[in-house]
């Protein structure tokens, strides 16, 4: 059970604006910090010089300032900024003249008068010349024709990707296993059409359109063109085979989250849910992905040494010929590295955009 509450130790610096107080409390679990009759009213647990308790205090501050402090809570210590009514320089922090012995001045922030002065007037003029050089910079007059393009095509590649998601399901439950083997010839068509229109991803990355790296875009794109167009278009053999199931079903679940969140984004729209399952819906699904396209592959050898399609015959005096089927035994390794480097990739920008943030309050 906590023992009686006790102050913390506390320490404070100012600027012309704003006032900064550092409280020595770890591990912080619910702080209840307030500005009522400009009087700060603190109280919190946490980990002191006390050791684990209930920690508070109250400052009256000498001057007007705004009744709404901004905390930012670390493992080690809580910050609290507030801001001044009035911007000018304070002789000291409390009304009462008595300095309270839990308040410390806070060395590691501490300027004096004319220093702040300076920094003020240094960051015053960062302002001003970043100002002037925004205005120098001008407007690109297609941007909202680029962002229009941007939202047509990737409303475009998640409708034709729900399109063959929801076909191959309703088929999956009303046929069962027998769905399998006519997934090519039901659903190629659309396929055909939205990984070749696809290719606009590389072309968006390679003239600045969008911020996505092009190697990933390359990847992902030549990729599944080789898998579609080569291994599965050009033998009537593998067209039939179960893995064009698990193929075409893989990479439309993961069109289903990826394009409508780019669609969001492109008119400055984030749903929290929607973004979670774009960058971690990607976790299970690309390496399934990657494995069924490697099945695929392992497949067709047999066919292509039979046939001897897109075999390589070198002229004379040589008179050799290069089987495809050769260049196909070493490319399930290219097939790791991609999927390695895609989901590389991948695992960044979840951290970016779902790891932890530091928490700020209000």
């Amino acid at each position: 059970m906590a023992g009686p509450s006790l102050r913390p130790h506390v320490h404070w610096a100012q600027r012309h604006r704003e006032l900064y107080l550092r409280v020595e409390l770890s591990d912080v679990q619910h702080p209840d910090i307030s500005v009522t009759d400009n009087v700060l009213h603190f109280r919190a647990q946490g980990h002191g010089a006390k050791g684990d308790n209930i920690y508070e205090f109250e400052i009256e501050f000498l001057e007007p300032v705004e009744p709404n402090p901004v905390c930012r809570v670390t493992q080690r210590q809580l910050n609290i900024t507030v801001q001044k009514k009035e911007s000018n320089w304070w002789e000291r922090l409390t009304k009462q003249e008595k300095r309270p012995l839990f308040l410390a001045p806070d060395f590691d922030r501490w300027l004096d008068e004319s220093d702040a002065e300076m920094e003020l007037k240094e960051k015053e003029e960062e302002k001003i010349n970043k100002m002037k050089i925004e205005s120098r910079v001008p407007k690109d007059p297609f941007r909202h024709l680029k962002k229009g393009y941007l939202v047509m095509y990737n409303l475009v590649q998640f409708l034709g990707f729900s399109w063959i998601f929801v076909n191959m399901t309703v088929r999956l439950f009303i046929l069962g296993k027998d769905s399998f083997y006519d997934t090519f010839h039901t659903i190629s068509d659309m396929m055909y059409f939205c990984e070749t229109l696809a290719l606009m991803e590389i072309v968006n990355s390679l003239i600045g359109l969008v911020k996505t790296p092009l190697i990933p875009a390359v990847l992902q794109v030549f990729g599944r063109i080789f898998i579609l167009f080569v291994i599965l278009g050009s033998l009537e053999e593998m067209q039939s085979k179960p893995v064009v199931f698990f193929i075409f079903y893989f990479w439309s679940i993961i069109e289903l989250f990826r394009y409508p969140y780019y669609m969001l984004s492109c008119i400055g729209i984030e749903w929290k849910p929607l973004t979670w399952l774009r960058y971690t819906a990607w976790i299970p699904l690309y390496p399934l992905g990657g494995l069924a396209e490697a099945v695929s592959i392992i497949q067709s050898i047999p066919i292509f040494n039979e046939t001897g399609k897109f075999s390589l015959e070198l002229p004379n005096p040589l008179n050799v010929t290069i089987p495809f089927s050769f260049l196909l035994q070493i490319s399930p390794i290219a097939l790791v590295l991609v999927v390695f480097a895609n989901c590389r990739y991948l695992y960044k920008q979840r951290k970016r955009h779902l790891g932890p943030k530091k928490r700020k309050m209000k």
